[in-house]
Protein backbone atom coordinates (compact mmCIF):
# COMPACT_ATOMS: atom_id res chain seq x y z
CA UNK A 1 0.00 0.00 0.00
CA UNK A 2 1.23 3.66 -0.94
CA UNK A 3 -0.28 7.06 0.00
CA UNK A 4 -2.50 8.29 -3.16
CA UNK A 5 -0.15 11.52 -2.92
CA UNK A 6 3.01 9.36 -3.08
CA UNK A 7 1.84 7.84 -6.30
CA UNK A 8 0.64 10.82 -7.59
CA UNK A 9 4.14 12.52 -6.93
CA UNK A 10 5.63 9.56 -9.12
CA UNK A 11 3.06 10.06 -11.77
CA UNK A 12 3.85 14.19 -11.76
CA UNK A 13 7.75 13.57 -11.87
CA UNK A 14 7.35 10.44 -14.70
CA UNK A 15 8.96 7.95 -12.62
CA UNK A 16 5.41 6.10 -13.16
CA UNK A 17 2.93 6.55 -15.70
CA UNK A 18 -0.91 5.37 -15.45
CA UNK A 19 -0.37 2.46 -17.88
CA UNK A 20 1.99 1.11 -15.67
CA UNK A 21 -0.07 1.41 -12.32
CA UNK A 22 -2.67 -0.04 -13.96
CA UNK A 23 -0.82 -2.98 -15.46
CA UNK A 24 0.56 -3.58 -12.27
CA UNK A 25 -3.01 -3.73 -10.23
CA UNK A 26 -4.36 -6.07 -13.31
CA UNK A 27 -1.54 -8.55 -12.29
CA UNK A 28 -2.07 -8.48 -8.67
CA UNK A 29 -5.97 -9.16 -9.30
CA UNK A 30 -5.35 -11.85 -12.05
CA UNK A 31 -2.77 -13.82 -9.60
CA UNK A 32 -4.19 -17.30 -8.97
CA UNK A 33 -2.26 -17.50 -5.73
CA UNK A 34 -4.45 -13.99 -4.56
CA UNK A 35 -7.14 -12.48 -3.10
CA UNK A 36 -8.64 -11.06 -7.09
CA UNK A 37 -11.03 -13.78 -7.88
CA UNK A 38 -12.55 -13.04 -4.73
CA UNK A 39 -12.20 -9.63 -4.47
CA UNK A 40 -13.47 -8.18 -7.77
CA UNK A 41 -17.10 -9.39 -8.71
CA UNK A 42 -16.13 -8.48 -12.37
CA UNK A 43 -12.87 -6.34 -13.81
CA UNK A 44 -13.06 -3.97 -16.69
CA UNK A 45 -9.58 -4.86 -18.09
CA UNK A 46 -9.82 -3.13 -21.44
CA UNK A 47 -11.50 -0.11 -20.14
CA UNK A 48 -9.41 0.57 -17.55
CA UNK A 49 -6.16 0.05 -20.02
CA UNK A 50 -7.47 2.63 -22.28
CA UNK A 51 -8.57 5.13 -19.35
CA UNK A 52 -4.84 4.84 -18.34
CA UNK A 53 -3.60 5.04 -21.69
CA UNK A 54 -5.67 8.23 -21.82
CA UNK A 55 -4.66 9.77 -18.96
CA UNK A 56 -0.97 8.90 -19.86
CA UNK A 57 -1.45 11.64 -23.05
CA UNK A 58 -3.80 14.08 -20.94
CA UNK A 59 -0.97 14.37 -18.53
CA UNK A 60 1.81 14.62 -21.53
CA UNK A 61 -0.39 17.01 -23.12
CA UNK A 62 -0.35 19.26 -19.82
CA UNK A 63 -4.07 18.42 -18.69
CA UNK A 64 -3.81 16.73 -14.98
CA UNK A 65 -7.32 17.04 -13.58
CA UNK A 66 -7.24 16.20 -10.37
CA UNK A 67 -4.65 14.60 -7.51
CA UNK A 68 -6.07 11.10 -8.41
CA UNK A 69 -5.69 11.58 -12.30
CA UNK A 70 -4.35 8.27 -13.29
CA UNK A 71 -4.86 6.31 -10.34
CA UNK A 72 -6.09 2.86 -9.88
CA UNK A 73 -9.70 2.66 -8.04
CA UNK A 74 -11.97 0.19 -7.11
CA UNK A 75 -15.81 0.68 -6.74
CA UNK A 76 -18.12 -1.30 -4.83
CA UNK A 77 -20.46 -2.94 -6.94
CA UNK A 78 -23.74 -1.57 -5.16
CA UNK A 79 -23.10 1.47 -7.37
CA UNK A 80 -24.56 1.67 -11.24
CA UNK A 81 -21.68 1.70 -13.60
CA UNK A 82 -23.36 1.64 -17.26
CA UNK A 83 -23.53 -1.05 -19.34
CA UNK A 84 -23.53 -3.90 -16.46
CA UNK A 85 -26.25 -4.98 -14.32
CA UNK A 86 -25.40 -3.69 -10.44
CA UNK A 87 -26.01 -7.11 -8.72
CA UNK A 88 -25.06 -5.84 -5.30
CA UNK A 89 -23.67 -8.98 -4.18
CA UNK A 90 -26.55 -11.54 -5.07
CA UNK A 91 -27.37 -13.76 -7.97
CA UNK A 92 -30.83 -12.63 -7.56
CA UNK A 93 -30.42 -9.81 -9.77
CA UNK A 94 -28.41 -11.50 -12.21
CA UNK A 95 -31.47 -11.18 -15.12
CA UNK A 96 -31.70 -7.11 -14.07
CA UNK A 97 -31.28 -4.71 -16.81
CA UNK A 98 -27.82 -3.13 -17.01
CA UNK A 99 -27.32 0.80 -15.65
CA UNK A 100 -27.93 3.05 -18.26
CA UNK A 101 -25.81 5.73 -16.95
CA UNK A 102 -23.15 5.75 -13.95
CA UNK A 103 -23.86 6.98 -10.50
CA UNK A 104 -22.96 10.21 -9.73
CA UNK A 105 -20.32 9.21 -7.69
CA UNK A 106 -18.51 6.97 -10.42
CA UNK A 107 -19.04 9.71 -13.01
CA UNK A 108 -17.31 12.05 -10.45
CA UNK A 109 -14.21 9.61 -10.30
CA UNK A 110 -14.07 9.27 -13.93
CA UNK A 111 -14.51 13.09 -14.09
CA UNK A 112 -11.55 13.20 -11.81
CA UNK A 113 -9.03 11.14 -14.23
CA UNK A 114 -9.00 8.53 -11.95
CA UNK A 115 -8.96 4.43 -13.48
CA UNK A 116 -11.90 2.40 -12.65
CA UNK A 117 -10.51 -1.25 -12.18
CA UNK A 118 -13.93 -2.69 -11.77
CA UNK A 119 -16.56 -3.64 -8.82
CA UNK A 120 -15.79 -4.91 -5.55
CA UNK A 121 -17.30 -8.00 -3.52
CA UNK A 122 -19.39 -7.38 -0.37
CA UNK A 123 -22.05 -8.28 1.66
CA UNK A 124 -25.49 -9.54 0.04
CA UNK A 125 -27.43 -6.11 -0.21
CA UNK A 126 -24.79 -4.91 1.64
CA UNK A 127 -26.49 -6.26 5.16
CA UNK A 128 -23.77 -7.31 7.72
CA UNK A 129 -20.59 -6.46 9.15
CA UNK A 130 -18.72 -9.54 8.02
CA UNK A 131 -17.81 -9.33 4.74
CA UNK A 132 -19.35 -12.70 3.49
CA UNK A 133 -20.48 -13.52 0.18
CA UNK A 134 -22.16 -17.09 -0.49
CA UNK A 135 -22.04 -16.34 -4.45
CA UNK A 136 -18.94 -14.88 -4.97
CA UNK A 137 -16.73 -15.91 -2.43
CA UNK A 138 -15.15 -14.58 0.76
CA UNK A 139 -12.13 -12.15 0.47
CA UNK A 140 -9.28 -12.70 3.39
CA UNK A 141 -8.45 -10.54 5.99
CA UNK A 142 -4.74 -9.84 4.96
CA UNK A 143 -3.71 -10.22 8.13
CA UNK A 144 -4.29 -13.50 8.81
CA UNK A 145 -5.08 -15.72 5.75
CA UNK A 146 -3.68 -18.81 6.97
CA UNK A 147 -6.42 -19.13 9.81
CA UNK A 148 -8.85 -17.23 7.12
CA UNK A 149 -10.01 -14.37 9.22
CA UNK A 150 -13.04 -12.05 8.06
CA UNK A 151 -11.99 -8.32 6.37
CA UNK A 152 -15.31 -7.42 7.98
CA UNK A 153 -17.78 -5.35 5.70
CA UNK A 154 -20.19 -4.93 4.10
CA UNK A 155 -17.20 -3.34 1.71
CA UNK A 156 -14.94 -6.45 2.38
CA UNK A 157 -13.65 -6.23 -1.18
CA UNK A 158 -13.05 -2.86 -1.25
CA UNK A 159 -11.12 -2.92 1.68
CA UNK A 160 -8.80 -6.41 0.01
CA UNK A 161 -8.10 -4.52 -2.82
CA UNK A 162 -6.71 -1.45 -1.34
CA UNK A 163 -4.60 -3.93 1.15
CA UNK A 164 -3.02 -6.49 -1.83
CA UNK A 165 -2.75 -2.97 -4.39
CA UNK A 166 -4.95 -4.14 -6.62
CA UNK A 167 -6.77 -0.53 -6.26
CA UNK A 168 -4.79 2.42 -4.72
CA UNK A 169 -8.49 3.43 -3.08
CA UNK A 170 -11.65 1.97 -2.88
CA UNK A 171 -15.08 3.49 -2.92
CA UNK A 172 -17.66 1.88 -0.25
CA UNK A 173 -20.88 2.55 0.82
CA UNK A 174 -21.77 2.89 5.06
CA UNK A 175 -24.74 2.68 7.03
CA UNK A 176 -24.03 1.10 9.61
CA UNK A 177 -20.34 0.91 9.33
CA UNK A 178 -19.81 -0.41 6.41
CA UNK A 179 -17.05 1.33 5.72
CA UNK A 180 -15.52 1.61 8.80
CA UNK A 181 -15.56 -1.89 10.18
CA UNK A 182 -12.97 -3.31 6.90
CA UNK A 183 -10.99 -0.53 7.16
CA UNK A 184 -10.35 -1.22 10.66
CA UNK A 185 -10.14 -4.87 10.18
CA UNK A 186 -7.88 -4.23 7.79
CA UNK A 187 -5.49 -1.58 8.53
CA UNK A 188 -6.77 0.88 6.62
CA UNK A 189 -8.55 4.32 6.73
CA UNK A 190 -12.43 4.31 6.11
CA UNK A 191 -14.38 7.61 5.93
CA UNK A 192 -18.19 7.83 5.83
CA UNK A 193 -19.32 11.86 5.05
CA UNK A 194 -21.97 13.62 6.27
CA UNK A 195 -25.28 12.42 5.37
CA UNK A 196 -26.04 13.85 1.86
CA UNK A 197 -22.60 15.25 1.06
CA UNK A 198 -21.64 12.71 -1.39
CA UNK A 199 -25.30 11.73 -4.12
CA UNK A 200 -26.39 8.21 -3.32
CA UNK A 201 -28.47 8.67 -6.69
CA UNK A 202 -27.57 5.16 -8.34
CA UNK A 203 -26.45 3.47 -5.91
CA UNK A 204 -28.77 -0.01 -4.45
CA UNK A 205 -29.95 0.95 -1.39
CA UNK A 206 -30.04 -0.49 2.02
CA UNK A 207 -31.20 2.85 3.64
CA UNK A 208 -32.12 5.49 2.13
CA UNK A 209 -31.83 7.37 5.25
CA UNK A 210 -28.58 6.43 6.87
CA UNK A 211 -26.66 5.69 3.22
CA UNK A 212 -23.96 7.43 2.81
CA UNK A 213 -20.60 6.78 0.14
CA UNK A 214 -17.18 6.78 1.34
CA UNK A 215 -13.51 5.68 0.67
CA UNK A 216 -11.29 3.12 2.19
CA UNK A 217 -7.60 4.37 1.57
CA UNK A 218 -4.42 3.82 3.13
CA UNK A 219 -4.42 6.68 5.07
CA UNK A 220 -6.53 10.15 6.24
CA UNK A 221 -5.00 12.40 3.58
CA UNK A 222 -5.57 9.65 0.87
CA UNK A 223 -9.25 9.72 1.79
CA UNK A 224 -9.80 13.70 1.94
Amino acid sequence: MRPIFAIAQDLENGVATSRQLTEEALDKIEDPNGEGSRTFIRVFRDAALAAADASDRLRAAGVVPSPIAGIPVSVKDLCDIAGVTTYAGSVTRNNEPPAQVDAPVVARLRSAGAVVMGTTNLTEFACGGLGLNPHFGDCLNPYDRETGRIPGGSSSGAAVSVTDGMAAAGLGTDTAGSVRIPAAFCGLTGFKPTKSRIPTDGIFPLSTTLDSVGPLAPTVACCA
